[in-house]
């Protein structure tokens, strides 16, 4: 799946498409046959990270983060599916809405991803393992509402550094572990 995603026919460079170049029905100007849709490719690198494919995290992550350097630092509700070697900027929807809610959310998702930052409160646990690009940088959340409490993660130069973690709850500096109830899920890095 990883693979397909980041494929030519669905990686666009600035984000994965809705269908692949490669289908009867595609068109990189259409609402759902072609076009890229941020809170989607947010989802797909979420699950990515999720399951130990970092490096395609990272592509699709990245593809994001500088397509909304070519809209003011906003991501739109879709762009348009042409391929980054046609153009060298991402091509605006034409009747994309900006600001929009799944996408204005996309980039706060993409940044819990690549920190692996997953509070499990019930379970007196905050999992924290980062995972940033290098063109990301130093990344600072400070005030983060958690349990009742504001709390602040800092990753400067890889090394991380958190602050007012709630009372009761246990830092684990690694990936929260992939629970699979049924079937398997082939992964890059199990490691992770």
């Amino acid at each position: 799946m990883a693979e397909h995603l980041l494929s030519p026919e669905m990686f666009t460079g600035w984000g994965v498409r809705t269908l692949a170049s490669s289908m009867a029905a595609y068109n990189p100007m259409s609402y759902h046959n072609g076009s890229v849709w941020p809170h989607d490719n947010a989802l797909i690198a979420a699950g990515l990270m999720r399951y130990g494919f970092l490096e395609q995290a990272h592509r699709i992550a990245g593809g994001l983060i500088e397509a909304s350097t070519h809209f003011g630092g906003r991501l739109p509700e879709l762009f348009c599916g042409f391929d980054r070697t046609e153009f060298d900027a991402p091509i605006p929807y034409p009747t994309s809405c900006s600001p929009q809610a799944w996408a204005a959310a996309s980039p706060l998702l993409l940044l819990r991803s690549l920190l692996r930052f997953d509070p499990a409160v019930p379970e007196h646990r905050v999992w924290l393992a980062p995972e940033l690009p290098a063109q990301l940088g130093d990344v600072a959340l400070e005030r983060v509402a958690l349990a009742g409490a504001r709390m602040t993660v800092t990753v400067t130069g890889g090394v991380v550094e958190t602050r007012d973690l709630p009372p009761g709850l246990k830092l684990v500096r690694r990936a929260r572990p992939v629970v699979v109830t049924s079937g398997t899920f082939p992964s890059a890095d199990r490691t992770s």
